[in-house]
């Protein structure tokens, strides 16, 4: 199915429902907090929220299910990113539609004029929707990249702002990224405190298969870890050597072109603290890069379950 601007389930939270549920629940409901199933879980119709001052007579409470083995009352919201947001649903899946077909990505300004919420509320619903682009909770679920006959690129760059037109004031700090990308696969970025032997051990130890061709620069970090790989290519740009038959970087660069073109053209500013979702958000484009705009949408939405970020916690990590 392709998907449009247009769309009722942006336009409409009923609709949105609808589809978040068929999205989540292909085969009926089921029970987020004891995993049962369609014959053990009810719809309730006609409930309504609590009165209150704001809302006297209360709300319906549309979508509500109750689960006959742990007597639980839940929602399709619960146990996602989504849960317990006063944003409407259809605002919150065209927002997961924009961040995900943006090419560079986009600000939370430009998604507070075109949802009509307050620039606070979408600065958290894009971290909230980039934390469902991340893999996991260790970042990655699926084993490593590379393998038997594949070639892993790997570098790592710096992001941050730049000394120019800062007038008196001091050089912005600049965050280090180490990257892996196989070619003609997907990307990891990793953001670390300090380029030295043991962090370089550390990201290339638990996310590239031993099996794999490993290529670098002339950097020293690379040069004892590499020998636990299949082969282990250089290329020196200290002396103008950028490609030699197979052996070049140049896929990795192009992945830190478009990570730093989205940085400084897009956010302009990324805290240190938050840095980590940014890099989920640029890792899950490129990794769909050859899908359509539908099929990340459709990606990023199964990546909602089991994930929560409160304010709180998020203004704790900012303040940390």
């Amino acid at each position: 199915m392709t998907i449009s601007l247009t769309n009722p389930i942006f336009q409409d939270a009923d609709k949105a429902r609808e589809h978040l549920e068929a999205q989540r629940w292909p085969e009926g409901p089921v029970c987020p907090h004891c995993g049962s199933v369609d014959e053990q879980v009810t719809a309730i119709k006609g409930a309504f929220s609590r009165p209150s001052k704001a809302n006297p007579e209360g709300v319906e409470r549309k979508g509500l299910y109750q689960c006959n083995g742990c007597r639980k009352q839940f929602t399709v919201t619960v146990g996602t990113v989504f849960e317990r947001s006063k944003v409407p649903l259809n605002k919150w899946l065209l927002a997961t539609y924009l961040l995900s077909s943006s090419k560079k990505g986009m600000s939370a300004h430009q998604l507070h004029r075109m949802l009509d919420v307050t620039y606070k509320t979408a600065w958290f619903m894009f971290h909230r929707i980039r934390e469902a682009m991340r893999d996991g909770d260790d970042g990655y679920k699926d084993g490593g990249l590379g393998g038997p006959g594949k070639t892993v690129e790997a570098d790592e760059t710096f992001v941050g702002g730049k000394k120019r037109n800062k007038a008196f004031k001091p050089e912005p700090k600049k965050e280090i990224v180490v990257s892996l990308v196989e070619r003609d696969g997907r990307v990891r970025s990793t953001h670390v405190a300090n380029v030295t032997g043991d962090t370089i051990k550390q990201v290339l130890r638990t996310q590239i298969h031993r099996s794999s061709d490993l290529m670098t620069d002339h950097a020293q970090h690379y040069k004892a870890v590499g020998q636990e790989f299949n082969k282990h290519r250089r290329v020196n740009h200290s002396i103008n050597e950028y490609v030699r038959g197979e052996d070049h970087t140049n896929t990795i660069e192009s992945f830190f072109g478009i990570l730093k073109r989205g940085i400084m053209g897009s956010y302009h500013h990324v805290s240190a603290a938050h840095l980590k979702r940014y890099l989920a958000e640029f890792d899950f484009r490129y990794n769909f890069r050859k899908e359509t705009d539908t099929t990340r949408y459709n990606e990023a939405l199964k990546g909602i379950e089991g994930k929560r970020l409160t304010y709180r916690r998020i203004g704790e990590l900012a303040t940390a």
